[in-house]
């Protein structure tokens, strides 16, 4: 977890202290006063945090709806916004650091073709949010005779292509390329995708375009009702602000899939990548309370003696992540009834020929 970098170039720290310049108020756009949900009023203040990946500066508040239990970033960051905290973590600065981290997720990879293994034979296959098709190079071993594309918005989803791990790459928002993909796919996979989308309803109707009838929609987001979240506070890993804009429980979900003409024909709560939450939450906290490590977005490179604090620190810690490490195997015994799980996956058959 402890990944270094190589110290920014002079032009990029410039570039973010031109951003910040103007400070970070004008990333947010005014709070809503209803759920974007299902439009209740009745709304509570789930938790305040920071950035603590990046550790950008700004704070993000999470509110709850009283009626139906959405979860979601409120205010929520707009364009401007979006693009600052986005940059430099999946690709740029930070975009080694990513793959690494995608690339290590292969076991859980393969235990969602494998959840949708029983249940479909696609020809066709699109990946939404498929990063550099880390997923999609992985499903093929279970599913050799499926074509698989990508869409993304980056110039990773080239990337998979040139690597021969995706066929083609749809590059652009989702919902503005429904249209032209219409009826085109077997199937459809959302793998944590749809938390990080400004309007995951517009998504949702994108997918019951683009799934052909008799097709499925795979989805996979993080649980807001998983009991960690609640436990842990602002120090549980999938609250991951400020990217996670919207977290809905698991009925919310397939209600609106209903009603978009699917039929749920398979659900389990899981983790996003096994028992990991008492783990990434220790490692959130040494990482906070040590000093910052070197990043263009910091006004000035750490001097020597905090690099070597920090080190120091992590090192300390180690202990405490191997015991955090534990504890998570031992929550991993328990039923799902506990939820102590971090991620549910919903796979849905397209029954209706147009969306309701």
């Amino acid at each position: 977890m402890l990944h270094s970098s190589p110290p920014p170039a002079p032009e990029q720290r410039a570039s973010y202290r031109d951003a910040l310049a103007q400070g970070v108020d004008r990333f947010l756009h005014p709070p809503r006063t209803t759920c974007p949900w299902c439009d209740a009023g009745r709304l509570r203040q789930r938790l305040r945090t920071t950035d603590l990946l990046q550790r950008k500066p700004g704070a993000f508040t999470l509110d709850q709806c009283l009626d139906c239990g959405h979860v979601f970033q409120n205010p929520q960051l707009n364009d401007d916004g979006l693009d600052f905290y986005y940059r430099d973590f999946y690709d740029g600065y930070w975009e080694d650091r990513a793959g690494d981290t995608w690339a290590s997720l292969r076991k859980a990879y393969e235990q969602r073709a494998a959840f949708a293994a029983p249940h479909v034979r696609p020809e066709t296959w699109l990946d939404v949010g498929t990063g550099h098709g880390h997923f999609c190079a992985a499903a093929a071993d279970r599913f050799p005779d499926t074509v698989f594309d990508g869409l993304d918005r980056g110039e990773c989803v080239e990337l998979a292509v040139r690597r021969g791990w995706i066929k083609r790459a749809h590059r652009g928002l989702f919902p503005d390329l429904a249209a032209e993909l219409a009826g085109a796919y077997d199937v459809v996979s959302m793998q944590h995708y749809l938390e990080h989308t400004v309007h995951p309803l517009r998504e949702l109707r994108a997918a019951a375009q683009v799934v052909r009838p008799g097709g499925h929609l795979f989805v996979e987001v993080p649980d807001p009702e998983c009991r960690f979240g609640r436990v842990l506070g602002r120090w549980w890993m999938p609250w991951f602000q400020p990217q996670h804009l919207h977290l809905m429980p698991m009925a919310n979900l397939r209600r609106r899939l209903e009603d978009l003409g699917f039929t749920v024909v398979a659900q389990e709560r899981c983790n996003f990548n096994g028992p990991v939450n008492l783990l990434y939450s220790t490692y959130l906290r040494v990482h906070n309370a040590a000093p910052a490590p070197d990043a263009p977005w910091f006004p000035a490179a750490p001097a020597p003696l905090r690099k070597t604090v920090r080190k120091a620190m992590f090192l300390g810690a180690i202990p405490l992540l191997l015991a955090a490490k534990a504890a998570d195997r031992l929550t991993g015994l328990l039923p799902s009834g506990a939820r102590v799980t971090d991620a549910y996956r919903i796979l849905a058959r397209r029954e209706a020929l147009d969306p309701a």
